[in-house]
């Protein structure tokens, strides 16, 4: 399209082909295809062939079209997809054209053209998403190609693995020495100890400077280096820098020491990924030519671990240590990972599920490897941004603001770290593969001894098979589940086997060997949990747990012991303020509770048995008193209750009949106690406890015997002329009761008792209707009981049988029995006719029918 003419022509051309196009599809619409089909073998078969070829240019043109419209393709696998997607295709069209529309304006200078989009060459590459992250590969294990094998069972203090001292100031013959550390064992000394110490770092440190912008990960490339002579090569190119930045990804599930997997090192210019799982691993100490070099400034971030890995796997030390960790830590970033720094410097967001994945996977997928580079090339371009924060907050004057000397110092301090063998004391379970810090943590346990002595030997067993089989404890079998079987102590080697979990093989397949060293260790149980602790508390469980004014005199107690409650001689919250003005002071206590705290009471005690008289004010207590003398053993007196009773009773109310009711027992305890004379109350309120009441004279005992005794023969009285009453009245309804025989001959119609009973109720008196008033309010009709109308003619006889108060215990029975058939009565008309209990007889008309 170099003229406006050329693209005139070829639009005349494209929309003739397009309507010659139209033209002949529709003829062909119009035919009967399926005739045509049917009569002609061959013309099936083109016009498949062309339905298929037009498809598939029609599916390529949309996708073209997407793509440059950006929006979603749809899919046209068959002739029928196009009217399901139809829509989809519009979609697709329209954007099309809108786009071209767009494009004539701005060729015709109709709008403005946009301005084209920065150069994104700078921005980092975002990550790649991924589905699945490996972490424990099913392959084979490295380590048994190495030509230096790990020594999973040492008998001696690790030994550094440097043949040669690049940028020596002490020779390695002089540096490979012994001393005793802070634990009393003997470890062999940091080879560059010397060299760190008194080294220095280049003056550009201490300099702020512009910083120097990464290079555009899409125009570089990392190097894989898994050779020996890469390895010279890339060391050509690191000595020519003033600066790298180093990082390594670690593995130590399948094995028992760990392996150093992967090393990543960044210059200025190049990205290069080491391969330390090659058998000639030992041989990468040549590295130390750059990494001792104290002139180089070697980058890291979290160095903690990196310092260990490198000396243990590779022989490498490192001289001239600038860790972003403590740069972080002096500046008081709100962060101090690595994620946090490359979002903050880099705008980069690092996908740390990687951090954990399984880097022995050879080949290193490509996201992995992107993840892994991405850890140091933006490294040198963090330590200028955080290199000068720390320059120009730091006053060098003064060493509490001088940030960059405490964050290189820090830094210093790091290199010195130095590997030690790993293993723990069996006795105590300290140590770096011991139990004591997962007991400590989980004391809440409570093992017994039969438990703990379980937890200790599988422990053992466990450590012993990763060390023999080189793979790590939690492989072998994880310490919950160790746990979780200690505490169901499995009574035989079946139920130990059951309680293993399917995700610990090498435990099930060895439930014999571990049964056997579980029976070995039952025959001499230990101590249990809590007795552990107590055993170690001044040494282990209390140390640093504790003020310091605590430590030298607080101890755990005894098992099965006394426990004593200590104070220190001035209270820390008080200080020498009395908590109370009552009882500021004591006197001096037994020699058994010294430096104990006093209770209140304690005073009295100590003065009663001393046989001296109480006093309020005395001396506080003295907590370095002496013994005093054994007190002399004083009389106790006998514990008493004092009540107020009843009278005694007599001897002529004793020989009165045994058969009585209730209510005489309560009238004679009522009459007792208005009869009984209580001594006056002395003058001073003490009661003397010896002295006896007055006895009543014997005329007065006799009379109110005698009142008593008349009493009960008028209730007799009364009670057997209702009794007789009550006969009289049943034979007399006996009497009148005469029965009569059922005549069905004069018996009215049940089917037409309409029609026959008409004259018998004319005859009966209409009854009044009651008229309804709309108007009227319920609430203002006055309170009344619920009739029993309700319950039917089963309630109705139940009532009329209904025992009285006048009744005989066995009576009061059959009224009980009764009362508790109404209310059933009542929930089951109720259930029936769905009203409320309330109407058919409520609580408080049974209550009146047991006192009526």
């Amino acid at each position: 399209m170099a003229a406006p003419q050329d693209f005139k022509s070829l639009q005349d051309g494209v929309q003739k082909s397009l309507v010659s196009t139209v033209k002949y599809a529709n003829r062909i619409a119009a035919e009967d295809l399926g005739f045509q089909r049917t009569v002609n073998p061959d013309a099936a078969e083109q016009l498949d062939e062309k339905s298929a070829r037009l498809l598939d240019l029609t599916a390529r043109l949309l996708q073209s079209a997407a793509r440059a419209c950006g929006v979603t393709t749809p899919a046209l696998d068959d002739a029928e997809d196009i009217d399901l997607n139809w829509q989809g295709v519009v979609d697709v069209v329209d954007s099309v054209l809108e786009k071209a529309d767009t494009a004539l304006d701005e060729y015709t200078g109709l709008i403005k053209r946009k301005e084209p989009p920065l150069d994104a060459s700078s921005k980092p590459k975002r990550t790649k998403p991924t589905g699945k992250v490996i972490r424990n590969a099913n392959v084979g294990k490295p380590q048994i190609l190495f030509e230096v094998q790990p020594d999973n069972f040492p008998t001696g203090p690790w030994k550094p693995i440097i043949t040669k001292k690049p940028h020596a100031t002490v020779p390695l013959k002089d540096s490979l020495v012994t001393f005793i550390d802070e634990d009393g064992s003997t470890q062999y000394k940091h080879p560059y100890e010397p060299e760190i110490l008194q080294g220095t770092y280049p003056d550009s440190v201490f300099k702020v400077a512009d910083p120097i912008p990464w290079q555009p990960t899409e125009t570089t490339t990392a190097k894989w280096v898994d050779t020996y002579e890469d390895v010279l090569e890339m060391l050509k190119d690191l000595k020519r820098a003033d600066e790298i930045a180093i990082d390594l990804e670690h593995h130590d599930f399948r094995t028992y020491t760990g392996l150093v997997s992967l090393m990543q090192i960044s210059t200025r210019q190049q990205d290069w990924i080491v391969d330390t799982l090659q058998p000639w691993r030992h041989k990468l100490e040549v590295l130390n030519e750059v990494f001792a070099d104290p002139s180089i400034v070697k980058v890291f971030h979290g160095a903690y671990m990196d310092m260990i890995w490198l000396q243990r796997d590779l022989g490498l030390y490192v001289n001239g240590l600038f860790d972003t960790y403590f740069a972080c830590q002096q500046l008081g970033y709100s962060g101090r990972s690595l994620a946090f720094l490359l979002s903050k410097f880099a705008d980069f967001d690092a996908d740390k599920q990687y951090q954990l994945a399984d880097w022995r996977i050879r080949p290193i997928p490509e996201e992995m490897l992107y993840y892994a580079r991405s850890d140091t090339h933006y490294l040198l371009h963090i330590y200028d941004q955080v290199r000068n924060d720390l320059v120009s907050s730091s006053n060098r004057s003064v060493p509490e603001q001088d940030l960059i000397s405490r964050a290189l110092e820090k830094s210093r301090e790091l290199s010195l770290s130095r590997h030690v063998h790993s293993g723990y004391n069996e006795e105590t379970g300290e140590g770096s593969r011991g139990w004591y810090n997962y007991v400590l943590k989980h004391s809440h346990l409570a093992y017994d001894a039969a438990q703990f002595t379980l937890f200790k030997t599988i422990w053992k067993w466990r450590d012993d098979t990763a060390r023999k089989e080189d793979e790590s404890p939690n492989f072998v079998l994880g310490t919950n589940h160790l746990a979780d079987v200690c505490r169901a102590s499995p009574p035989d080697a079946k139920a130990l086997h059951s309680l293993m979990p399917l995700t610990a093989p090498m435990a099930r397949s060895r439930i014999d060997e571990i049964w056997v060293r579980v029976l070995e260790a039952s025959h001499n149980p230990g101590l249990s949990l809590l007795q552990f602790f107590a055993s170690i508390a001044p040494d282990a469980a209390t140390r640093n747990a504790l003020p310091k004014p605590s430590r030298d005199f607080t101890k755990l107690p005894e098992i099965g012991g006394s426990i004593t409650y200590r104070s220190l001689s001035r209270s820390r919250l008080f200080g020498d303020i009395a908590i109370s003005s009552r009882w500021d002071g004591s006197q001096d206590v037994d020699e058994g509770l010294k430096i104990e705290v006093p209770f209140p009471w304690q005073r009295f005690v100590a003065s009663v048995q001393e046989g001296a008289e109480v006093d309020d004010e005395t001396s506080p207590v003295e907590l370095e008193a002496p013994p005093p003398a054994p007190p002399a053993l004083v009389e106790e007196d006998e514990e008493f209750t004092l009540k107020r009773g009843t009278k005694r009773k007599s001897d002529s109310t004793l020989d009165e009949d045994s058969e009585t009711s209730e209510e005489s027992d309560s009238g004679e305890d009522e009459e007792g106690d208005k009869q009984m004379e209580l001594a006056p109350m002395p003058a001073d309120g003490i009661i003397d406890i010896d002295e006896q009441p007055k006895k009543q004279s014997k005329a007065a005992k006799k009379q109110a015997a005698l009142e008593i005794k008349q009493k009960r023969g008028a209730r007799r009285a009364l009670k057997a002329q209702r009794q007789a009453e009550k006969e009289q009245k049943k034979m007399a309804a006996e009497k009148t009761y005469n029965a009569v025989p059922f005549d069905y001959s004069s018996a009215a119609s049940v089917m037409h008792a309409k029609r026959d009973g008409t004259a018998a109720m004319a005859s009966r008196p209409a009854k009044p209707q009651k008229v309804f008033d709309p108007y009227s309010k319920t609430g203002d009709d006055p309170l009344k009981d619920t009739p029993v109308w309700g319950l039917g003619r089963g309630c109705d006889n139940a009532a009329r049988n209904y025992p009285r108060n006048n009744d005989t215990i066995n009576d009061k029975e059959a009224k009980s029995e009764s009362i508790y058939k109404l209310r059933f009565l009542d929930e089951d008309r109720q259930r029936e006719t769905l009203f409320e209990p309330a109407a058919f007889i409520s609580g408080a008309s049974l209550l009146s029918l047991m006192e009526t």
